[in-house]
């Protein structure tokens, strides 16, 4: 590998970010060029949902670095430029401004694009969507001083996170979701009733078992939302919150495999030689699980992107964290840890209707995830009880004399 061939990262969003900062970290001296589509310098988007959108937060304290760190560690930081052509042969990256950059190892830190609504109307003026840092000025500046009726379409983390950012400045929200329970995917009925409860009883109109059929408007501007089951949703503003999709287009074109990401080994070594990926766009085999798995949180672009980084220097790596995710909604703080299966059981330490309480589900006896809501200090004894796989009781996971500790081994 040539010593003037730089290590390119392609995605400046969180996990491309810190692979830069942990290739310098861990000593290498060579050329690193981040390259980010958007116009920002890299940040992390928990914030956009949650406590910028609030208006609680600074717009600058969602930046992964201070502005001349880069510069600083000679990162070459290139935003609003797109790669749009990969060579794993060549070693070439071709970007939107014609531009090549030949490269020694290559991270693909691409992220995922929202799902878009295909309905009539999806297009009018007052549609929004929330996955950049410009969405969330926005949708915060339409969300401010309150008095609006807002549909939020999709009662998933981003939906429900938006609906308790609308209601705190003050507006209606109604939330239509075509599954029984909101994250009915992700939680199950059981849980999913949890937060159902929630939003409403803080004034949300969530409408379940409902489709939106078509969004109607007047002079270019949303005015309406028609549902299978609802001629007409009064609507001001209309926010899509109905998953994301990875960016595979370049890895794809490039004769990479690809399967609902970037696929890439314990390592996150993707099926070229010298490229790798990371973050929302990987699609990395886990030892824990014996699949390959894509996790669209934050906490797991926060920990890729070094272990993407190491692993590009030829360190032994084997990436198997226990995926972890948060949400705050009101005044419900909540951390969910592991992978939880469509047939697992749902066991709960504690009374979800008393608003504090651990939910664990469990497949054949051994915790595959749990969900801690309220309660608190307890996430790296749940993430070793599942990363034990250790049989265990139910009576004993609903028990709260029996700690944690003691149950993981």
């Amino acid at each position: 590998m040539p010593a003037q061939d730089p290590f390119v990262i392609v995605g400046a969003g969180l996990a491309g970010a810190k692979a830069a900062e942990t290739l310098r970290e861990e000593g290498f001296d060579g050329p690193v060029v981040l390259v980010g589509a958007e116009p920002e310098r890299p940040y992390e988007r928990p914030p956009l949902s949650k406590q910028y959108l609030l208006g609680a937060a600074e717009r600058g304290k969602a930046f992964v670095h201070d502005e001349d760190w880069y510069a600083g560690h000679d990162v070459e930081l290139r935003t609003g430029v797109r790669a749009t052509g990969l060579d794993p042969a060549a070693r070439r990256v071709t970007l939107d401004t014609g531009e090549q950059l030949t490269y020694g190892r290559l991270l693909l830190a691409t992220g995922a694009s929202p799902r878009r609504l295909q309905v009539p109307g999806a297009d009018l003026d007052g549609v929004r969507y929330l996955r950049t840092l410009a969405d969330a000025d926005r949708l915060g500046a339409d969300l401010a001083g309150g008095g609006r009726r807002v549909v939020v379409v999709g009662a998933g983390w981003i939906g429900l996170e938006v609906a308790a950012a609308a209601r705190s400045h003050g507006n209606d929200v109604t939330v239509v979701e075509p599954q029984p329970t909101p994250l009915h995917a992700v939680l199950g009925a059981q849980m999913g009733r949890v937060f159902a409860r929630l939003h409403r009883d803080h004034g949300v109109e969530l409408l379940t078992d409902t489709v939106v059929r078509e969004i109607r408007g007047s002079g270019g501007r949303v005015t309406t939302v028609v549902t299978d089951g609802h001629a007409g949703l009064p609507a001001d503003l209309v926010v899509v919150g109905i998953g994301a999709i990875p960016n595979t287009a370049l890895a794809a074109s490039a004769g990479l495999e690809v399967d609902n990401g970037v696929v890439t080994d314990h390592a996150l070594r993707a099926s070229a030689v010298d490229v790798y990926a990371a973050g929302d766009v990987a699609a990395s085999f886990h030892p824990l699980h014996g699949r390959h798995v894509r996790v669209e949180h934050w906490a797991n672009a926060l920990h890729q992107g070094p272990a993407a980084a190491r692993s590009m220097l030829g360190q032994d790596i084997v990436f198997d964290r226990v995926p972890y995710f948060f949400t705050d909604q009101y005044e419900l703080g909540m951390e969910y840890s592991g992978l939880a299966g469509p047939s697992d059981t749902v066991v709960c330490r504690g009374d979800p209707d008393d608003g504090a309480f651990i939910a664990f589900w469990t497949a054949d006896g051994r915790v595959t995830a749990a969900m801690n809501v309220n309660v608190w200090d307890v996430t790296a004894p749940i993430q070793q009880l599942i990363r034990s796989r250790r049989q265990v009781q139910s009576a004993r996971l609903a028990d709260p004399d029996t700690p944690l500790e003691l149950l993981a081994g």
